[in-house]
């Protein structure tokens, strides 16, 4: 569009130019072009271009009307989230993913409050404590993600609204008993999971944070 207008601007300076040089040799009776006509047949190609840009299709030669009703049911539902932009919420989504696995193979329950509702918490809380009980200790490597995706969105009858995700990702995990032996896992074998989480913010909240409330293999 500033491209657009950069050459409106010279169409005019061109226009004004000739018609100066022209008028400008005639008997004094014939007046130059003034700024304010000048001014004129810029407003004129203005609205010229504005009509031909209203008229342009967009991706795929569709118009902007006609691609809003092939949104998906998803899309369809993430548009109805306040502020809600995906790259964002997925670069979250990742960096929690990141530190909720990590942080879950540490037992470190205090980070993992901050990002886990209280049902899925419970789990985790449970889990942790029956390896610390077992004298079973946990550790993962995560080498990065191969794919991460949203799959489903919903907002429910309390305006609580929900995102699942999809991620794929290459970790290497392994469980340990007290003597340091590998009992499960090898932490030189790197597997490529993927795991299913759906995460939870009411959308009349001013908290922005999303909590992660469910977790599918």
């Amino acid at each position: 569009m500033a491209l657009d207008i950069i050459i409106l601007l010279v169409v005019v300076a061109v226009i004004f130019q000739k018609l100066w040089s022209v008028l400008g040799t005639k008997p004094s009776e014939t007046r130059p072009i003034s700024q304010e006509s000048a001014a004129k047949i810029f407003d004129i190609l203005m609205k010229e271009n504005l009509k031909n840009a209203q008229k342009q299709p967009l991706d795929g030669g569709e118009l902007k009307a006609e691609t809003t009703k092939e949104l998906t049911d998803v899309e369809k539902t993430l548009k109805q989230i306040p502020h809600f932009n995906q790259e964002t919420f997925l670069r979250g989504a990742k960096k929690a993913f990141e530190i909720i696995v990590t942080s879950f193979a540490k037992g470190d329950l205090a980070m993992l409050k901050t990002l886990v509702g209280k049902s899925l918490l419970k789990k985790f809380e449970d889990i942790v404590k029956q390896r610390k009980d077992e004298g079973i200790s946990a550790e993962t490597d995560f080498v990065g993600f191969d794919s991460v995706e949203i799959t489903n969105a919903k907002i429910d009858a309390k305006n609580n609204a929900q995102i699942s995700v999809r991620f794929i990702s290459e970790q290497a995990n392994v469980l340990k008993n007290a003597k340091g032996e590998v009992i499960e896992g090898d932490e030189n074998f790197i597997q490529s999971i993927t795991d299913l989480w759906t995460f939870e913010k009411n959308i009349n909240s001013n908290n922005p944070n999303w909590l992660l409330v469910s977790t599918k293999k």
